[in-house]
């Protein structure tokens, strides 16, 4: 029996469950130590935002009589970056009315998994940020309230980067701990799930308009300051788990160079110069929506043919 098929004839041995499930396995570091970090409440969270997700895809194809694909475990992998980006001991609402958000919305009403426009997660937590912005900027613990790494930074306050590097700080669940989230991403480049490219001239672009910025208006320059930056917030959470999502990044090198470069640039504007001390999850929403555009201008041009002149278009 042939496989009678377009060209080109290339099989690859990933699929979209398997790659959701290595994603799901990179994540498990940075949220089994949010876990433990912050107590029973953030476990309540997680599996919280995972059962919102599961079930409202499997819900609404069922209501519209669609194949069921809850078991591809993008949901799953939804959840799991929600759950990231949520305070510890967020009201059992938040997570519930995220994931259903995520996934009805964001996803499924445009068609799906391939064809959503954002990050279903990130948008999600925007709508809850803007929304409920008071909910999701408590990350008191045990009752006890502190300011984030990120806001203290932003106040001219010192941080300890070892206490930042390990995690032993307040924050959203899946963001505090460095270590944890650099085992994760390099989990992911070890299986080829992604490439060094977009993480990295992300987080690097970030530091220096971030210097740029701050060179002009004459602030914080020294290298802990800067790598305060780095390891605090969510930005290498972002850069590893969610500015490489496969349907809202560029796939052409060149794209995802421009791509992570305008992500870099927007933290930066964000952190430096915006009401709130973070800006990942603005800005790769905001990048979300440019990478058709980038894309658009940095396909390659296939050989023999020769692109219209405007003169030539008109007639």
């Amino acid at each position: 029996m042939y496989n009678v098929s377009v060209s080109p004839h290339i099989r690859a041995k990933s699929s979209v469950r398997s790659i959701m499930i290595d994603v799901a396995i990179a994540l498990i570091p940075t949220l089994v130590f949010g876990v433990f970090h912050f107590g029973a409440g953030a476990l309540v969270t997680v599996i919280l935002c995972v059962a919102a997700c599961v079930a409202s895809e499997a819900l609404f194809e069922l209501a519209l009589k669609k194949p069921i694909t809850v078991f591809d475990c993008s949901a799953v992998v939804t959840g799991l970056i929600l759950a990231v980006n949520l305070p510890p001991n967020a009201v059992w609402w938040l997570p519930v009315l995220g994931g259903v958000f995520a996934i009805v919305v964001v996803k499924m009403l445009f068609g799906g998994l391939g064809q959503n426009f954002m990050n279903p997660a990130l948008a999600a937590r925007c709508f809850l940020l803007i929304s409920f912005t008071s909910r999701m900027t408590d990350f008191a613990v045990d009752g006890v309230s502190s300011a984030t790494p990120l806001a203290m930074l932003e106040a001219g306050q010192k941080t300890d980067l070892l206490t930042l590097f390990l995690g032993l700080h307040g924050g959203c669940i899946g963001e505090v701990s460095s270590v944890a989230i650099l085992a994760g991403g390099l989990y992911l480049i070890i299986k080829k799930v992604i490439s060094v490219r977009i993480p990295l001239i992300y987080i690097g672009s970030t530091v220096l308009f971030i210097f740029v910025i701050n060179l002009i208006s004459g602030g914080d320059i020294s290298a802990v300051y800067l790598l305060g930056h780095i390891l605090s917030g969510g930005l290498l959470a972002g850069a590893f788990f969610m500015a490489t999502d496969y349907v809202t990044s560029p796939i052409t090198a060149k794209g995802q160079v421009i791509y992570a470069a305008v992500l870099g640039l927007l933290t930066a504007l964000f952190r430096c110069l915006g009401a709130s001390a973070e800006g990942v999850s603005y800005a790769i929403i905001i990048g979300n929506l440019l990478v058709p555009l980038i894309e658009n201008n940095t396909v390659s041009r296939p050989f023999g043919l020769k692109r219209e002149k405007k003169g030539d278009a008109a007639k």
